[in-house]
C-alpha cells in the first residue's frame, strides 16, 4: 500500500528525521518511541469506536478509560492512602493529553500514560511482563508534541484512505507499522532482518496454516510469520463466509487481516493459536506490538532461546513458519541435548529444532542459507537426511541473493516438509520419495539494494501455482528450472545434495557468428561511415588504424 502512497511515506520520513534531530539517532530505539505512541493513539480510538458501537447497539461496554488507575506501586496500600496517587483514567486518553502543553505533556506521558500502557493487560499478562523494562525516554517535551502531531496526521491520511479506497483502515495501519519495522535492518541487531512481507505470503500459501492449528516460530523476531499465518487463516475464513470484495495486492496475494471476517469463537481460536520465541526482550515487544496492531489483543510470545536446554516442546505445532538466523554458532555447553547434530551453527540446529517442534504430520516452511542445501561437513549432510529421511521434503526452492537486500546479499532458499517419523521412531523406509525443485528468478522487485517493485510479482505466482498441481510423473523436465522432481536415491546417491545446480540438465544453445573480418568492416563503418579502402588508409585515428590491423591478419 505504502508503495502507492507517497503521502503517508513522507510523514514517516518526517518522523524519523524528527526522532534523529532530536537526538534519538538509532533506528530501534526510535521504533520502540514511536511503537508506544502509536499504541496510545490506538487505544484511545480503538476505545471511542467500542463505545459508540455500545451506544448504537445498546450493548454494555466499560471503557478502558473508565474511573481511576493506581500504580502498582501503590496498590499494597491502603485505600484510603490510595487516594494522593489515583490518576483520573480520562486523561490518559491520546485526545486529552496532546492538548497540553509541551512541558506538561511530556512529564504526563512519562509519568502517567506510559505506565498505564505497561500496566493496562494486568499483572498476569504476557504483555505486562515483557513491558516491564521498557522505558519511555523522549527527551525534549518539542520533539513529543512534533512525533504527536505527525502521528495524528498520518492517522487522518489513513483513514482518508480507508474511505476512498475501501481498504480496511486495521490493514492500512498494518501496512504502515510494517513500513516502520522494515528499518529495524539498519540498526544492525545481531545479523537481524525483516522478511520481506510478499515473501512470508508466499510461505504462507505453501504450508497452508488452518483455523485451530498451533502455530510456531522458534525465532520470531517481530512476528511477522505470525502475523503472515494469521492474515491467511483470516483471508480464508473471509473468503468461506462470502467476502465479494478481496482483491489481490501488488505481489499476486489476496490478504485480509480485519477482524470483523470472523466471528468471537474464530477469534477466541485465532488468539491461542500463535507461539513465538526470540532472545531479543525488544524484539519481542515490538512483536507482540506488531500484533497487536493487526487485532490479536494477548499475543503468546516469549523470551526464549529455542537451541539451548531451557526449551523443551516436541511435537506441538502443526505449522511452523520461521527465518531463523544465519550466521553465528552457539555455545556447545547450552545446546539443548535432544539435538542430535553434532554442530555449533545456529542454521542445523534451528532446522532439527523445528523438526522437533511439529508433531507428526506437522509441515514448515523455512528459510534457510543456501550453504545448508549442499554442504560437505558431517553436520550438514545429517540434517539433510533429516529433511529426506525422517520427513518428507516436498519442496527446495531457491532464491536470488537480492531478496534480502539491501540488509544482507546471502542466496538464500525456502524449504516445505512434513514430519513423518519422530527422533525415537525406527526409519523403515524414507519418508521422502521425490523432492520438488524450483530455481526462483524474480521476486517481483529489483535485485538491488533499492528493491524497487516491478509491473510483474515475478515467479510468485507460478511457484504457488506449479506448487499445487506438482506431479512428479510429468514435472521431470530437468531443463526448465522452474519446476522438477528429484528421487529420493539419486539425492541419497549425491550424498543428500539439495542444490538444484546438482540435477538440473544443462542446455547449449549453437549459435552462429559472423565471420571476424564481417565484424570488423562494421565496427570500422561506425567509426568513419561509409569509406572506401583507398580513403581508409589515410584516416589517422588510432582505433580505426587498430581495427584495419586487425582486419588484415583475419584476411
Amino acid at each position: 500500500m505504502l508503495q502507492h502512497n507517497p503521502e503517508i511515506k513522507s510523514q514517516i520520513e518526517q518522523l524519523w528525521n524528527k526522532f534523529w534531530a532530536g537526538g534519538i539517532s538509532n533506528p530501534l530505539t526510535a521504533i520502540e518511541q514511536i511503537t508506544y505512541l502509536l499504541f496510545m493513539k490506538r487505544l484511545d480510538e480503538m476505545d471511542l469506536k467500542n463505545q459508540s458501537d455500545a451506544e448504537f447497539t445498546g450493548e454494555p461496554y466499560i471503557s478502558r478509560f473508565e474511573g481511576v488507575w493506581v500504580p502498582p506501586e501503590h496498590r499494597d496500600k491502603k485505600k484510603e492512602d490510595q487516594k494522593p496517587f489515583e490518576v483520573d483514567k480520562k486523561t490518559l486518553r491520546w485526545s486529552e493529553f496532546k492538548h497540553y502543553h509541551a512541558e506538561e505533556m511530556l512529564t504526563h506521558v512519562q509519568t502517567r500514560v506510559f505506565p498505564f500502557l505497561k500496566d493496562m493487560n494486568g499483572a498476569e499478562s504476557g504483555f505486562t511482563h515483557h513491558m516491564k523494562n521498557a522505558v519511555f525516554i523522549i527527551p525534549k517535551p518539542g520533539l513529543l508534541v512534533e512525533a504527536v502531531k505527525t502521528i495524528d496526521e498520518i492517522f487522518r491520511i489513513m483513514e482518508k484512505d480507508s474511505v476512498e479506497k475501501g481498504q480496511a483502515f486495521q490493514d492500512i495501519q498494518g501496512d504502515v507499522y510494517e513500513y516502520l519495522l522494515s528499518e529495524i535492518a539498519s540498526a544492525g541487531k545481531n545479523g537481524q532482518f525483516r522478511t520481506p512481507r510478499h515473501i512470508i505470503k508466499l510461505i504462507a500459501e505453501l504450508v497452508k496454516p488452518r483455523l485451530g492449528n498451533r502455530i510456531g516460530d522458534p525465532a520470531c523476531g517481530t512476528g511477522g510469520f505470525l502475523l503472515g499465518a494469521y492474515q491467511y487463516i483470516v483471508t480464508d475464513i473471509a473468503r468461506k463466509t462470502g467476502r465479494q470484495d478481496l482483491k489481490p495486492d501488488e505481489d499476486g496475494f489476496v490478504r485480509t487481516s480485519v477482524s470483523a471476517a470472523y466471528g468471537q469463537e474464530s477469534k477466541a481460536i485465532l488468539d491461542k493459536s500463535l507461539y513465538g520465541y526470540d532472545i531479543d526482550s525488544t524484539m519481542i515487544r515490538l512483536g507482540m506490538m506488531n500484533l497487536m496492531m493487526h487485532g490479536i489483543d494477548e499475543p503468546l510470545l516469549d523470551y526464549k532461546d529455542t537451541l539451548s536446554k531451557g526449551f523443551n516442546e516436541p511435537n506441538q505445532y502443526q505449522i511452523i513458519m520461521a527465518n531463523p538466523p544465519f550466521t553465528g554458532s552457539i555455545d556447545k555447553s547450552d545446546i539443548n541435548e535432544d539435538l542430535t547434530l553434532s554442530t555449533t551453527k545456529t542454521e542445523l540446529l534451528f532446522v532439527e529444532t523445528m523438526v522437533r517442534m511439529l508433531r507428526k504430520g506437522g509441515t514448515a516452511g523455512v528459510i534457510v542459507p543456501q550453504g545448508v542445501l549442499f554442504g560437505s561437513g558431517k553436520a550438514f549432510v545429517a540434517a539433510r537426511q533429516i529433511l529426506v529421511d525422517r520427513c518428507e521434503l516436498k519442496a527446495v526452492i531457491t532464491m536470488p541473493s537480492g531478496v534480502f537486500k539491501p540488509y544482507a546479499g546471502v542466496s538464500t532458499a525456502i524449504l516445505v516438509f512434513t514430519k513423518v517419523y519422530d527422533k525415537e521412531d525406527k526409519v523403515t523406509e524414507p519418508a521422502t520419495k521425490n523432492v520438488w525443485f524450483y530455481e526462483m528468478e524474480s521476486d517481483g522487485y529489483s535485485l538491488d539494494d533499492r528493491r524497487n517493485k516491478l509491473d510483474t510479482s515475478g515467479d510468485l505466482q507460478d511457484i504457488v501455482e506449479k506448487f499445487n498441481i506438482r506431479d512428479p510423473d510429468k514435472d521431470t523436465d530437468r531443463k526448465n528450472p522452474k519446476g522438477f522432481f528429484v528421487s529420493y536415491q539419486e539425492i541419497k546417491d549425491e550424498n543428500y545434495d539439495l542444490s538444484p545446480s546438482r540435477y538440473k540438465e544443462m542446455v547449449f544453445e549453437e549459435i552462429d557468428y559472423e565471420k571476424p573480418s564481417v565484424i570488423l568492416e562494421r565496427l570500422i563503418a561506425n567509426e568513419v561511415g561509409e569509406m572506401e579502402d583507398k580513403n581508409l588508409a589515410k584516416v589517422e585515428s588510432g582505433i580505426v588504424r587498430e581495427l584495419l590491423a586487425l582486419k588484415g591478419m583475419v584476411g
